[in-house]
């Protein structure tokens, strides 16, 4: 990839070329979800993808009788913090969709909730903090009995479950390339051909992508999305998929051997994303635990520090962990380069750490 003319442009033949290669990216993503090329807008990633769906699509209705929006409570933040500025600027109800100890959407209050008054309900199809991956299908069938507008953060999904045909059953999926293997600062929105006339964009200009969301793209940037997509649909990429959650599993069960008593936060393990496991070590600090293991083991506590002050995660919150267990509770990721030797490391440095706080809290008693 050499080439930088305009994929845009229709006067020249590199112009022409880079068009070929952008929608030949666009086809594959379409192909990974059961749509088709010209449903696929590029975004900068999933968070960008996620304020389109939601804000295009409630900037279009603000004088319509539809005005409230149903989020469940375990979305990631861009879809969480996209609703408070439809409730705050734009005057639409927002409310929240609780979930089960294991984060999965309750659909007897998904029913509840729902009525011919509610516009759209945005559920995750797997959460970035434990993992849980949803019935799609099932809260789909819920939502359209009453005609309601159907949008899913698919970031996490397309190592954690199928992905052919999904897009029979959700109006809109944000997507994003780094989360299967592509590159940083791309990512997709798919939007059902007969809803895109229903989205105001977020940037205007050159009426790019169908006038969903104007700007040259980035054909590099293009070219690795899709050549992500092709990875999780390969058979290598099957295989990758099946040793990683085993290798996972294996990470989980040698901390269990360990001294310490840990819980695992969520579903169980064959029901979630294989590369995710969030651990409760009780007793403990989260980010006394990470602290110590710095620089030789990265992770995450899942918490938000927006204002520099650490807050419990809202998704193990709402799966009803209490704020100590939360503050004790780490998200480990592996992907598919981890290795057996790098696990066995990682899990020799968790409790040479945890020995470590341990003596240090019976000193201080």
């Amino acid at each position: 990839m050499n080439k930088s003319g305009n994929p845009h442009s229709s006067d020249h033949v590199i112009g022409w070329e880079n068009s070929r290669i952008v929608q030949k990216s666009a086809k594959s993503l379409a192909r990974m979800i059961g749509a088709d090329e010209d449903e696929i807008v590029f975004t900068s990633g999933a968070s960008e993808s996620n304020n389109l769906a939601l804000l295009g699509l409630a900037r279009r209705a603000t004088t319509g009788k539809r005005k409230r929006i149903l989020v469940s409570s375990i979305e990631h933040k861009s879809v969480l913090d996209t609703a408070r500025v439809l409730s705050e600027q734009y005057g639409f109800d927002v409310e929240y969709i609780s979930v089960n100890k294991h984060g999965y959407v309750s659909n007897s209050a998904l029913l509840d909730r729902l009525d011919t008054d509610v516009l759209a309900i945005s559920v995750m199809a797997v959460n970035n903090e434990i993992g849980t991956i949803q019935n799609i299908e099932a809260i789909a069938n819920t939502a359209h009995r009453y005609d309601v507008i159907f949008h899913c953060d698919g970031a996490q999904a397309p190592l954690a479950m199928d992905m052919n045909g999904i897009a029979r059953h959700v109006d809109m999926l944000s997507l994003s390339g780094h989360k299967m293997y592509g590159p940083q600062g791309i990512g997709a929105l798919y939007i059902n051909r007969q809803l895109q006339n229903q989205i105001e964009p977020l940037i205007y200009g050159g009426g790019q992508q169908n006038g969903l969301r104007s700007g040259t793209v980035p054909v590099a940037l293009c070219v690795g999305i899709g050549a992500a997509a092709e990875l999780m649909t390969s058979h290598d990429g099957q295989a990758s998929i099946r040793d990683l959650r085993q290798r996972r599993d294996r990470f989980v069960a040698a901390l269990r051997e360990q001294r310490w008593e840990v819980r695992l936060n969520g579903p169980p393990l064959e029901s979630r994303h294989p590369g995710n496991a969030n651990i409760c070590f009780p007793g403990f600090s989260a980010e006394e635990i990470l602290g110590a293991l710095q620089p030789n083991l990265a992770a995450s506590a899942g918490s938000a520090c927006a204002t520099g002050m650490p807050e419990p995660s809202h998704v193990l919150r709402a799966i009803g962990l209490s704020g100590d267990d939360a503050d004790s509770s780490i998200r480990f990721s592996l992907g598919f380069s981890t290795n057996d030797h790098e696990m066995a490391h990682a899990v020799e440095l968790i409790d040479r750490t945890l020995q470590g706080l341990s003596a240090a809290l019976t000193h201080s008693a």
